[in-house]
């Protein structure tokens, strides 16, 4: 037992990484002429204490009360396999399945479908690309895949706690009501962002830079887009299917500000070690368009349709040191998104945010902590109103998060965590917020991490 918790801290790194996530190289590199194939899994659970503005809701079917102890968690298997020709070009591919989320209080595995009748459900893809390339020429991947905005990410410091804080898919932050949980664009490696189709090259490092680029047509993933087409209708059913995986158009307000096309992003990352001190700074910036809207005009203050959104155009500058166990970053973002990469309406502010965060390894143990700090147009656009004497709604809307987290690893393969969570939003006129437009939670959670 006491080898096991002298462990390294810094296995928990390896420990809450999945294996589609930032890896810009195979898995695992194999020999020439030979082929590896791996299943690897993840599985997290937490308990955890909470409370929010928005514990009690009253609606017009009467008063919800929320439960403040509850339990979450998430378990994911990663399936593919890493190879090489004789002649030493690598290539593989690689699969992330996670468990998915279903209607409360029906622990069934299984989500709801139309209507509520029972749906197929309990297990969804996340990533599933290809890769091919080598060491001296740089690596091409290809499907559902992480891009250069994500993957040359630097100074965003999230390997304390879950390993996620706020950006987290089963972890603490999950119990926290939508509403009242401050959203973000601080963490580049976002669904939103990386859930979609797309061709990405990663350089080699050369004299300690390393480039990357992407390039996503539309925002559509692996088979989707050609399941329903009802959206893009014709007389002909094969152009339907056609048209549908790939709209630039759509007379459905629900498509627009919320679908893209001609997505473009570039990354470049600079690391160096000196005298011990491992040092990573990289910038980039990612671009799309939205589709455009062809269905009828929608007069001035209705929604934000009247203006039509900008094209997403987001920066990022970040920097990061590791030293005798103590790792610090910092990381700007901004220009025109919404939280989550969402389109701004046209006529509203830009975004701007910024994290700031440490860890450091004690032996077997990590504590670290991070806050962001972001503002963005949220609910506002040029004319928007709200209450009975429609007044108009603020501008920005302003988010901030704190969290800090312990971690006991056990080994490269386990660790138990705890984690306190702090988040507030505000913005006057928001709809999803209470009357004086603010809303707060709190969390603070315990648990355990497993990888193999």
């Amino acid at each position: 037992m006491r080898n096991l918790l002298l462990a390294s801290a810094a296995a928990f790194g390896g420990l809450i990484v999945t294996a589609g996530g930032a890896l810009a190289q195979p898995v695992k590199p194999v020999e020439p002429g030979s082929l590896v194939v791996h299943l690897n899994g993840y599985l997290q659970f937490s308990f955890a204490g909470y409370g929010s503005s928005f514990n009690n809701v009253t609606t017009s079917a009467g008063t919800f009360k929320l439960n403040p102890i509850s339990t979450e968690g998430d378990a994911r298997i990663y399936s593919g396999f890493d190879a090489a020709t004789t002649g030493g070009l690598a290539y593989g591919a690689q699969i992330e399945l996670r468990t998915e989320a279903s209607d409360a209080g029906v622990g069934i595995g299984k989500t709801s479908g139309t209507g509520g009748s029972t749906g197929a459900g309990g297990i969804y893809v996340k990533r599933a690309y290809g890769y091919m390339g080598s060491t001296e020429g740089g690596f091409v991947r290809f499907g559902q895949t992480d891009s250069a905005f994500t993957l040359l990410q630097s100074g965003v410091v999230e390997a304390f706690g879950d390993g996620a804080e706020f950006n987290a898919d089963g972890g603490v932050v999950n119990l926290l009501p939508t509403n009242a949980s401050p959203g973000n664009f601080v963490y580049a490696d976002s669904s939103a962002l990386y859930a979609t189709d797309k061709v990405v090259y990663v350089s080699p490092k050369i004299a300690g830079f390393s480039i990357s680029g992407g390039y996503e047509p539309n925002s559509n993933g692996l088979k989707e887009g050609y399941g329903d087409c009802a959206s893009a209708s014709t007389e002909n059913a094969a152009e339907t299917s056609t048209v549908c995986g790939a709209e630039s158009s759509s007379p459905l307000a629900g498509d627009i500000g919320k679908r893209r096309k001609n997505t473009v992003d570039a990354m470049l990352q600079y690391s160096v070690e000196m005298n011990g001190v491992l040092i990573k700074a990289s910038g980039g910036m990612i671009y799309g368009a939205p589709i455009d809207y062809t269905g009828e005009a929608v007069a001035a203050g209705k929604s934000a349709l009247h203006f039509g959104y900008d094209n997403l155009e987001v920066y990022q500058g970040g920097a990061q040191a590791t030293f005798a166990g103590l790792t610090v970053g910092a990381n700007v973002k901004g220009g025109q998104t919404l939280d989550s990469y969402a389109f701004k309406p046209k006529g509203t502010r830009d975004a701007f945010t910024y994290i700031l965060g440490a860890t450091y390894d004690i032996g077997p143990v990590v504590v670290g902590g991070s806050y962001f700090n972001g503002q963005t147009a949220g609910a506002y656009f040029p004319g928007a109103t709200y209450g009975s004497d429609k007044l108009p709604v603020h501008k920005t809307l302003s988010e901030y998060g704190a969290a800090v987290g312990a971690n006991l690893v056990i080994s490269k393969n386990a660790s138990l965590f705890l984690q306190y969570l702090y988040g507030h939003r505000k913005q006057v006129g928001n709809s999803a917020l209470n009357a004086n437009g603010n809303a707060q939670v709190q969390a603070i959670g315990a648990g355990a991490t497993l990888k193999w």
